[in-house]
């Protein structure tokens, strides 16, 4: 097995784990429709196949990434981004769709969606953009530069987008045009078919251009209380996740420093002037568990060892926290399902 060099993100957003398992969770129910077995997808990653659609799981970007490469492995289609996000509707927003359905007008959903995208599971960061007087776009930016998915996230936000602004204003609701900045894929033409407008690749930013005049169309499903308890909820999610962050990227920052330590989670909670029960109450509200985020970061600190390729397998293991080397090697396989000689670059 071959693997190439990696650099590990130093942007704490790409380990925290933050995000819900939304878009996940229709991949693995596309999965299980045709017979794909998800598990696989999820090896070495502290994820079970029952946390995908839990509501309450949390994964960070590296694991929501990484399982995204390997559904598109195992179900190799062109034009799966457009399916996943196709498959989407209302419902799959949760709450926030709740809210924005009973916003008062199409602008005041858009704001909505925007301001709260990250309680629904986004990977990618969106924001309105005012063209001209008669067009206004949303923005999507990669959190980090990864082309190996960026089609499939492009594909899947802005599908889904599309659905739900449908399923919002009516059926009437067309974009003006689709910019996009890779070239065309080989299933461009679903491009056109799916949002029935034109399709410009190859542009300088990834952005879906619709008519101002759509932003204050009052909407028919518009109601004050709902509108008010849906936004509420919506807040308090987003602070739950700013606080389970918070917890879960304070840990990992002490397990960093102190891998070849082995710490244990008392030390942890001691080093963050906690009690053992208070800091795994609180990391089992943000859907984590310490031996998972230990072994996590154990994975990723051994991997880039072995990519750099300096180092004994003793050594690696050393550094990670294990004195005994055929100790690492088992804990390495169990974590990656293979051994760390076949990780190093060449190997085959």
């Amino acid at each position: 097995m071959k693997t190439a060099s990696r650099q590990v993100p130093a942007d704490p957003r790409y380990t925290a784990a933050v995000i819900p398992t939304t878009i996940l969770a229709v991949l693995a129910q596309i999965a299980d429709a045709e017979r794909v077995a998800v598990e696989p997808w999820l090896a070495g990653l502290g994820i079970t196949r029952a946390q995908i659609d839990d509501a309450a799981v949390r994964v960070s970007y590296r694991q929501a990434s990484l399982i995204i490469k390997r559904a598109l492995r195992a179900i190799p289609r062109s034009s799966f981004g457009l399916e996943v996000g196709a498959h989407q509707s209302s419902g799959t927003f949760g709450i926030m769709g709740l809210a924005m359905m009973t916003a008062r007008t199409f602008g005041e959903a858009v704001n909505i969606g925007i301001e709260h995208a990250d309680i629904t599971g986004a990977l990618m960061d969106v924001e309105l953009e005012v063209l001209n007087v008669r067009e206004v776009a949303l923005v999507a930016r990669p959190r980090f530069a990864d082309e190996e998915i960026l089609v499939f996230l492009c594909e899947e936000l802005f599908a889904s987008t599309f659905n739900l602004a449908r399923s919002i204003v009516g059926a009437a609701f067309k974009p003006e045009r689709l910019e996009l900045t890779y070239p065309p894929p080989p299933h461009a033409a679903d491009y056109r078919r799916l949002f029935d407008c034109e399709v410009r690749f190859g542009a300088s930013r990834n952005r879906v251009v619709i008519g101002s005049r759509w932003l204050d169309m009052r909407l028919p499903t518009h109601h004050p209380v709902s509108a008010q308890q849906a936004l509420a909820i919506c807040r308090e999610q987003a602070a739950q996740i700013k606080r389970q962050s918070e917890i879960v990227a304070s840990v990992e920052r002490i397990l960093r420093r102190r891998l070849a330590e082995h710490p244990t989670l008392g030390e942890v909670a001691s080093n963050l002037n906690l009690s053992e029960r208070t800091l795994r109450r609180q990391l089992a509200a943000a859907g984590r568990v310490y031996r998972d985020i230990h072994d996590q970061l154990r994975t990723e600190r051994a991997l880039e060892l072995l990519s750099a390729g300096a180092l004994s397998i003793a050594d690696i293991g050393s550094e990670v926290g294990y004195s005994d080397a055929r100790e690492f090697r088992r804990a390495f396989k169990r974590w990656t399902g293979a051994a760390p000689t076949a990780m190093r670059p060449g190997a085959g």
